[in-house]
């Protein structure tokens, strides 16, 4: 699972809207990220002593393209629960478990599920042209599939398969290594891919250790932000002595308390999977949606972008800039509405619905004029009366600081 990262635009508005997580600017330069040279500590295993950079150097010259293993992933981002009314939004706006105009088998829609909770996911990779992850649930299993130029979905409690194809090449969501793309299941190797991109001057990286993750000898890499508009606390990364993979990725907060991500591997193997494990053929009287047929004309697609899920009725986004870089980048954007939350001056059920929400957030004021800052153990938003949106891993006051900026320009 060689790294894998996009510069595209399309791709970098998806994961912004998606996500409300901005993807990061700087890449990863050993000759100039400043790493601090510590060496590793005696543990358990005993490994040769290794510095950080050579540690990072060492992910970066991973070339495991062949594995299988399971996954095990905890996302805690404190946010609060609405019961079933964050499933009939998903589904109004073809989210995951279903969509109004489209499969709930489509990747874009049932990978959104990983955002909370704890899931198991199965994965197994032979090169670039096959990969196969799979979502243990617990009376049912969602997988996605990717044989060559076909990449399918197949979700077994619904029965429906959502089939796409892809140029030889292309990862598992259709798109080309190297040419821009979408985002890949959340393994530990592309947790640590992003996170190693927003590492710079401004950056402590540390070796501390070893661990045993999943019967392997491995390094753990500590990363913290010395920003103090970042919300991240510190991220630990364990790499596999061997073969420099990521075995284990876990970022904690600077608040405290548990880990906002925790994803490692609970088993892998190196060996070359079965030629079976990526065969698929729709069973029998399953409903099957072909990508080009299914409807994801929402928010963004009429300008030429990628389909948002679960953006339905936000408009169309007018450009998405990220402002500053590393870890105080913030992810900025126009709804395109003119205006805010609805209140209980708009009336009916959307006034009702945007009184709800405002509830979970706090009103902030400044030059730019008022809005409402939405937070989590990580992540926070400020969404100003006029329609526009701040959001990245950083404090309420970086947020309002960064519209207070654009206000003035």
């Amino acid at each position: 699972m060689a790294p894998y990262a996009s510069d595209d635009t399309t791709s970098g508005r998806r994961k912004a809207v998606r996500y409300v997580v901005p993807a990061t600017v700087v890449g990863v330069a050993a000759a100039t990220i400043g790493l601090v040279p510590a060496l590793a500590d005696s543990g358990d295993p005993d490994l040769p002593k290794i510095t950080a950079q050579q540690l990072i150097e060492k992910i970066a010259a991973s070339d495991v393209e062949q594995l299988s293993g399971t996954v095990k992933i905890t996302t805690d981002l404190g946010l609060p629960d609405l019961g079933g009314l964050a499933g009939s939004l998903a589904s109004a706006g073809g989210g995951a478990g279903g969509s109004k105009d489209g499969s709930s088998a489509d990747p874009s829609a049932r990978l959104t599920e990983l955002a909370s909770g704890t899931h198991t996911l199965r994965i197994a990779a032979d090169g670039p042209d096959r990969q196969k992850v799979s979502l243990l649930e617990d009376a049912a299993e969602y997988s996605v599939i990717h044989d060559g130029t076909d990449v399918w979905g197949y979700d077994s409690a619904s029965n429906e398969v959502y089939h796409s194809t892809a140029p030889q090449g292309a990862d598992a969501h259709g798109k080309e290594h190297g040419k821009g793309g979408a985002e890949q299941a959340p393994t530990p190797k592309e947790f640590a891919d992003q996170a190693l991109k927003a590492v710079d001057g401004t950056t402590s990286v540390t070796v501390d250790g070893t661990v045993h993750v999943a019967g392997r000898d491995a390094y753990k890499l500590v990363v913290k932000p010395k920003d103090s508009a970042s919300t991240v606390g510190a991220i630990s990364i364990a790499v596999d002595a061997k073969t420099g993979l990521p075995l284990k990725f876990t970022l904690t907060p600077k608040s405290g308390g548990a880990a906002v991500v925790d994803a490692g591997f609970t088993q892998v193997h190196f060996a070359k999977p079965a030629a079976s494990t990526f065969d698929f053929t729709p069973p029998k009287g399953a409903k099957v949606t072909e990508g080009d047929d299914a409807d994801h004309s929402v928010a963004g697609k009429e300008k030429g972008g990628a389909a948002l899920p679960g953006a339905a009725g936000l408009g169309g986004l007018d450009g998405l800039n990220v402002l500053g870089d590393g870890w105080g980048s913030i992810a900025a954007f126009d709804t395109g509405s003119g205006s805010g939350l609805p209140s209980a001056s708009s009336g009916g059920d959307a006034g009702a619905f945007g009184d709800f929400l405002g509830s979970f957030g706090d009103k902030v004021t400044g030059t730019f004029g008022s809005g409402t800052v939405f937070k989590t153990r990580l992540v926070n938003a400020l969404i100003t009366d006029d329609g526009k949106v701040y959001a990245g891993a950083v404090t309420k006051d970086a947020l309002v600081k960064a519209a207070d900026t654009a206000a003035k320009k």
